[in-house]
């Protein structure tokens, strides 16, 4: 177990293994975490799911199944770990790409996405498992929205966390795949002067009726 470490998502008490040399959660998983909503009975899907982390989260309300996709075999072991480290025994792990991964219609679908375009050459990690989790190589927001479009039953909710920046293209691309923002909220470091990120929470063939919430300071 040397190459895990033991470690707690921000404002919870939940506990979960990490591999040391793969995408580790961060401030924005603790806040999608927090962001979330469901409720006792749902269907949920996390895209990307990595450690597993979003559904130890998920877990607490109650679901009625979890699934978790990721392209990485290497991550769906350790979401296994942790699902068992907790014996929870109502959830489906998939080693497969979200186009490949055979699903039924989600009451709720949460991701923590790749931040950055392909093109953005200088930001690349030289970690092949770290590029995979950063940057849209395999998974880009059009693909994302139109997935989610697909998977989502109807009024069914998409919660994401993304970069601050891209929050226009966010809003067209969701709205291009009938899915409407109806809860945003802006995440600012204490020690920068634009947002870092953003919190979007989107639901298929909603009303055209978006609520902004008062940010979120964080220090980093």
């Amino acid at each position: 177990m040397e190459e895990y470490t033991y470690d707690y998502i921000n404002g919870t008490d939940i506990y979960l293994y990490q591999h040391k040399k793969m995408f580790r959660i961060n401030t924005d998983t603790a806040l999608l975490a927090q962001f979330m909503t469901v409720k006792k009975g749902e269907r949920v899907l996390d895209i990307g799911t990595n450690n597993g982390a979003l559904l130890l989260a998920a877990q607490r309300y109650e679901p009625k199944h979890m699934y978790g996709v990721d392209i990485q075999k290497e991550a769906i072991q350790v979401a296994d770990m942790n699902m068992r480290h907790h014996n929870i025994t109502n959830v489906t792990l998939f080693a497969a790409s979200i186009h490949d991964a055979q699903l039924e219609k989600m009451d709720v679908i949460v991701c923590n996405p790749p931040y950055f375009k392909v093109h953005e050459t200088s930001n690349l990690n030289e970690s092949q498992s770290l590029q995979m989790a950063r940057h849209e190589r395999f998974l880009t927001l059009d693909t994302l929205c139109r997935r989610v479009q697909e998977l989502l039953d109807e009024k069914g909710r998409f919660y994401m966390v993304h970069r601050a920046s891209r929050i226009a293209e966010i809003a067209y691309t969701l709205k291009q795949y009938r899915l409407e923002i109806r809860t945003l909220q802006f995440v600012y470091d204490v020690n920068k002067e634009e947002a870092v990120s953003v919190l979007v929470e989107a639901v298929k063939d909603g009303k055209v009726n978006a609520h902004v919430l008062l940010p979120q300071m964080i220090k980093r």
